[in-house]
């Protein structure tokens, strides 16, 4: 499993606001059933059983942007692929909990 949060900006539109932007790009998300998500007030946080997978996902979450009139865009992608045991965003969760 590789977990990572992800950050889309667009820039460049006619608002302030942005969450019919982020709204197509969660939309993507919908379309993969092999993959776990959870959207955040400031990023997306997604599970993935491969790394091609993830970055597929990424790709289209991020030209859901561009296709929806953003002329420029931010993406921001952070990844744990960790490869020596089977990790969740809910396990990373518990196991800092288990230590407080």
């Amino acid at each position: 499993m590789i977990c990572a949060e992800v950050s889309i900006i667009p820039i460049g539109t006619n608002s302030t606001s942005v969450s019919d932007y982020i709204a197509e790009s969660e939309k993507v998300l919908q379309n993969y059933t092999s993959i776990k998500y959870k959207l955040n007030a400031m990023s997306t946080e997604i599970e993935a059983d491969n790394i091609d997978t993830l970055f597929e996902v990424l790709k289209e979450m991020h030209l859901a942007q561009i296709e929806n009139g953003a002329q420029r865009v931010s993406t921001s992608v952070r990844i744990d692929d960790r490869r020596d045991k089977k990790i969740t965003l809910s396990g990373k969760v518990k196991a800092v909990e288990a230590k407080l």
